[in-house]
């Protein structure tokens, strides 16, 4: 973090009639340094962080200053996968529902994430550009959005949701719900993922996601099979590549994650069943693994049918192995949460965070969420919507700041209530709460 001692001199206004606010008095969480700081002040202008002082910096006319009186101020929390659009509704919505409900269901969503403390989710798949659109424009309040756009499966694949009476697709039927509102799209041999990956470039994906292994919600498919060959993999990769992207999978198992790995991916979905020498494979390729903290607790999610509930269990027998075997090896771990079809387990979204001390130290875990999460996020490069640092509280940074009552340095499960814990919300440089 930088530290400026000067004063201001004249006193800060609002320079071109930005409006400004001024922290007092506040510990700032360092997330490069994973440590706090002592008392300092930080003044955003516009949208952004424009001083930080170890000396107290002076309140000029028109700026609204928030007394920290020594509560700690973090970066915003980051989400590295979440689904905007499917996290809070049921899963019969989300097949057959009308997109236009998905929609409100959604923005509601955007604004209760939001006031969780998490001002930015890399959407890991789901229609969410018009969600991601009204939010930028303030139309409803939400978290900033990195949106994959519609996950692309194989046929049979984690993302084909056809009922079986939908199969087989003859030619010129009409493409299946979930893909027509955009929330999947069924592709086969490289040509056709090309397709798919490029459609979703074009709708404004900052990142492409494809299904490259077995998943739990989804009916069809056992959490063992891997899904795409290496040449359809990497297809996309190179359409992403050539959008100055890259691309994220869905994949559990060694072998998944191993022909990912060698088609070029760059940030592995889940992984909860990796063995050691795929561990060390990520390490040694730099490639991210973005892994959640799936318990047997009571956090479980409903599923419908005992077939599923056992692969979740499969899950939560690998998750203590995942984690050990990534912090053993060095493998770039980032947090996300992969909630989907529960609005209960939505709004558990920060308490699973702070699950991550099992494994990690607090200040770990913050650094994770934050300022890690948002390296991940860079990958996007040219395709990155906000331009700007992220996950950091500095100067030049984005302003999106949390304000803690309490030290979650100390006390992680302080942000599993954030409606207690969280007295001011900051994103782009607006209060989006204020309890000081």
């Amino acid at each position: 973090m930088a530290e400026n001692d000067r004063s201001l001199d004249p006193p800060p206004g609002q320079p071109g009639g930005q409006p400004g606010t001024l922290f007092q008095r506040v510990r700032v969480f360092d997330a490069e340094r994973g440590a706090l700081t002592a008392p300092a002040d930080v003044l955003v202008v516009g949208n952004t962080i424009a001083r930080v002082a170890s000396a107290p910096l002076a309140a000029g006319p028109g700026l609204t200053v928030l007394d920290g009186r020594g509560r700690v101020l973090l970066p915003g929390l980051i989400d590295a996968h979440w689904h905007s659009m499917l996290a809070a509704i049921g899963l019969e919505t989300a097949v057959a529902g009308d997109v236009g409900y998905i929609n409100l269901l959604a923005a509601r969503e955007a604004g209760a994430t939001l006031r969780r403390g998490f001002t930015t989710v890399r959407d890991a798949g789901g229609p969410a550009f018009a969600l991601k659109r009204a939010i930028d424009e303030g139309v409803v309040p939400g978290p900033r959005i990195f949106p994959s756009g519609a996950m692309i499966s194989q046929t049979g694949g984690h993302g084909d949701f056809r009922m079986p009476y939908e199969v087989p697709r003859s030619p010129g039927e009409p493409l299946s719900h979930s893909e027509q509102i955009g929330a999947t799209a069924i592709a086969d041999g490289p040509d056709e993922v090309r397709l798919r990956a490029r459609e979703q470039l074009r709708q404004g994906a900052s990142q492409v996601k494809l299904m490259a292994g077995g998943g739990v919600a989804s009916p069809f498919d056992p959490l063992d099979v891997t899904q795409y060959v290496e040449s359809e993999v990497r297809a996309a990769v190179e359409a992403a590549e050539n959008w100055g992207t890259y691309v994220a999978v869905h994949a559990y198992t060694p072998r998944a994650i191993r022909m990912a790995v060698a088609a070029g991916v760059r940030s592995i979905e889940h992984g909860h069943l990796i063995d050691p020498p795929t561990a060390a494979l990520l390490a040694e390729h730099g490639v991210w693994l973005c892994l959640q903290p799936f318990l047997d607790d009571g956090d479980a999610p409903a599923l419908p049918d005992e077939e599923r509930r056992q692969k979740l269990r499969q899950l939560y027998d690998g998750t203590d192995v995942a984690y050990t075997l990534a912090r053993r090896h060095g493998v770039r771990v980032a947090f996300g949460t992969d909630i989907l079809f529960d609005a209960r387990l939505a709004a558990r979204q920060g308490a699973q965070l702070t699950k991550l001390t099992r494994w990690y130290t607090p200040a770990e875990v913050l650094t994770m969420a934050t300022a890690g999460n948002a390296a991940l996020l860079a990958l996007s490069g040219p395709r990155n919507p906000y331009p700007g640092a992220l996950g950091v509280v500095r100067e030049g940074a984005l302003a999106d700041l949390l304000l803690v009552d309490g030290d979650p340095l100390q006390d992680l499960a302080l942000l599993a209530d954030p409606e207690v814990s969280l007295l001011a919300i900051m994103k782009d440089g607006r209060l989006i709460k204020n309890r000081l």
